[in-house]
């Protein structure tokens, strides 16, 4: 059985859908509690993106070099290898959700911010 909104209420302008409102719970559960919790926005800056597709490297990587931390850093954060971190990073690797998570942690990312 598929969820569908109920709540949601769609605002239009000369029959376009212009904007949602939605429940304040799903609103501060997508960025309000990340935010609280020290997480950035759940956005992809502009410079992240474009590196990440013209230069094809990995989003992790991206990330890791716009916020100016070493691959040694993050892998301490994580503790583990800068070896082991690096092979993460890899863009052909595909890290898996828990991992994402702690790559997040450790970048001070939410796991959205990594995962596209």
């Amino acid at each position: 059985m598929m969820n569908i909104p109920v709540n949601h209420q769609v605002i239009t302008h000369r029959g376009m859908p212009v904007a949602v409102v939605v429940p304040y719970e799903e609103y501060a559960a997508a960025f309000v509690d990340a935010a609280e919790q020290g997480h950035r926005e759940a956005t992809v800056p502009h410079e992240v993106a474009v590196r990440a597709l013209r230069e094809q490297i990995s989003p992790v990587r991206a990330w890791r070099e716009y916020l100016c931390l070493t691959q040694a850093e993050v892998a301490r954060r994580m503790h583990i290898s800068q070896s082991a971190f690096a092979q993460m990073e890899m863009p052909e690797c595909s890290p898996s959700t828990p991992t994402i998570k702690k790559i997040a942690a450790a970048m001070e990312l939410s796991p959205a911010q990594l995962k596209w």
